[in-house]
């Protein structure tokens, strides 16, 4: 398969996705999103795929986060069609695959990042990678299910701090809270993560995409309509229009609250 953003290779029965824009730390932007779509799509549909791996090119970035370029000028509604078709095209669609789908953080995972690799089923991180959800530093929230599934993982507490400080977080703090399932030295990430596939490869593929399926039922997910609603919202304050003036011009934002 060959895409402009993305590096892909099926191997012994393992897709393995490379985020490949490097010099952008991987940032998601539409191209991206849209080729990640059709790699998943691939994934649920070939039989020859039994678990996929997705990581970032590069030693620095897993995901550093969206484009923010690309909606700073979004009203509300195109806030909402953002994260709306985000989420379920890419983020739901990756969580609710009959395949399993490892993410290797292979550095910053923010952002739009941590949501992609929180909508994988098992994440593993470097032991130099670093988390966290900066949105409210731009005057939003996030909205690619980063509210839901944080707070899954995590529990409220710890992911209402992660959300409303927009720290980032190390990798051992991430193992220790729940965040991740491992953390190992970055040249042995891809090779833990064909570790936990090989089992599974050995496992019965109508029973593993039941088992998905059931663990994922198990969650309510009323709370997404409400992220997509609030995430608009977002876009229609002043504190969105400073926080991404700042992001751009390479400034500290001063936000108003309106």
């Amino acid at each position: 398969m060959a895409y402009q953003n993305l590096i892909s290779e099926v191997k012994e029965n393992i897709l393995y996705v490379t985020i490949n824009r490097e010099k952008a730390l991987n940032a998601l932007n539409k191209d991206t999103l849209a080729e990640l779509a059709d790699v998943i799509d691939f994934a649920g549909k070939t039989d020859e795929v039994r678990g996929v791996i997705i990581t970032g090119a590069g030693e620095k970035a897993f995901v550093a986060g969206a484009d923010i370029k690309e909606f700073s000028d979004y009203n509300g509604k195109q806030g909402e069609e953002l994260a709306r078709q985000g989420q379920e095209k890419v983020f739901n669609a990756i969580e609710n695959s009959s395949k399993p789908f490892i993410a290797a953080i292979n550095g910053f995972a923010l952002g739009g990042g941590l949501e992609l690799a929180m909508a994988c089923h098992i994440r593993i991180a470097s032991d130099i990678a670093k988390l966290g959800l900066p949105e409210v530093t731009l005057g939003l929230i996030p909205g690619y299910g980063g509210t839901q599934r944080l707070t899954q993982l995590v529990g409220k507490g710890k992911a209402v701090e992660m959300i409303i400080t927009a720290n980032m977080i190390k990798a051992q703090e991430a193992e220790q809270i729940g965040l991740v399932n491992y953390v190992v030295p970055q040249a042995d990430l891809i090779s833990k993560a064909e570790e936990i596939l090989g089992f599974v490869k050995q496992r019965a593929p109508l029973a593993v995409a039941g088992a998905i399926r059931a663990v994922v039922a198990s969650l309510n997910h009323s709370g997404y309509q409400v992220e997509i609603e609030s995430f608009g919202k977002c876009f229609e304050t002043e504190d969105f229009k400073e926080g991404v003036s700042a992001f751009i011009q390479k400034r500290a934002a001063g936000f108003e609250g309106r």
